[in-house]
């Protein structure tokens, strides 16, 4: 019996208990709006040298939501991060859509993202799928068509870990237990799925404390946004000093 089947035995005698417990929260949760001001800019523009071109696409998180500003983001937030471990400008673009999946990412962000070169593109998906059940086959098929489009263009391509759905404060408790195991579930796959493409896996490193959250308990503070890039940079700085 595969993994996703056995989370769906365990699930389905308590869906009459989960369903309500969704729908209740669908309907209360505090809902923050996307951050405001401009998806592009550039780090350390004082250090010498050519710029980095990076590049997110992605979900809420990329959209910048938990903070009223994309310089807050995570974007923003990296290419300064890399800027400092590279001692060089970062010029970072941010294509982010609250709600989005990686199938609606692929039809609608990637367009976008593949209009300007990159020399960096950082993948952030999983909540939405999590959440929404995406199959495992399209979840992997559209992250796979990404990356090979964007690997394409002579791009590096790397993934972020999925976010751990179990330590989400925003969520009841069964909720947090049944979608922390299935984002455990495609955070797996989404490893494989880096080895067989030859690109970046990138962990999550973030306590998730009250100072570190949104006040929504379900996106990043400004302090954990930062973070979550610190620990993302330590991450791909290697792989930017590795020839291509």
């Amino acid at each position: 019996m595969s993994r996703h089947a056995l989370w769906w035995l365990a699930t389905l005698p308590l869906l009459p208990l989960a369903l309500p417990l969704a729908l209740h929260t669908r309907r209360t949760a505090l809902r923050l709006p996307v951050a405001q001001g401009e998806p592009t800019g550039i780090a350390a523009a004082h250090l010498p040298g050519e710029p980095l071109r990076l590049l997110l696409i992605g979900e809420s998180t990329v959209a910048g939501v938990g903070v009223a500003s994309l310089d807050q983001a995570l974007a923003a937030c990296l290419a300064t991060a890399l800027a400092e471990r590279l001692q060089r400008p970062v010029r970072w673009r941010a294509c982010g859509e609250n709600g989005i999946t990686a199938a609606q990412a692929r039809e609608r962000l990637l367009p976008q993202a593949l209009a300007e070169p990159a020399e960096l593109a950082l993948l952030v998906f999983g909540v939405n799928d999590t959440t929404q059940l995406t199959p495992s086959v399209r979840w992997l098929q559209a992250l796979a068509d990404m990356a090979d489009a964007l690997q394409g263009q002579g791009c590096r391509v790397a993934f972020s870990a999925v976010p751990p759905l179990q330590h989400f404060s925003a969520l009841p408790w069964l909720l947090r237990q049944l979608m922390g195991w299935r984002a455990r579930l495609l955070d797996a796959e989404l490893r494989r799925l880096s080895g067989c493409l030859g690109v970046e896996y990138c962990a999550l490193e973030l306590p998730f404390e009250l100072r570190y959250l949104a006040e929504d308990g379900y996106h990043p503070s400004a302090l954990g946004y930062r973070l979550w890039a610190e620990g993302l940079a330590a991450r791909l700085t290697p792989l930017l000093r590795r020839p291509l």
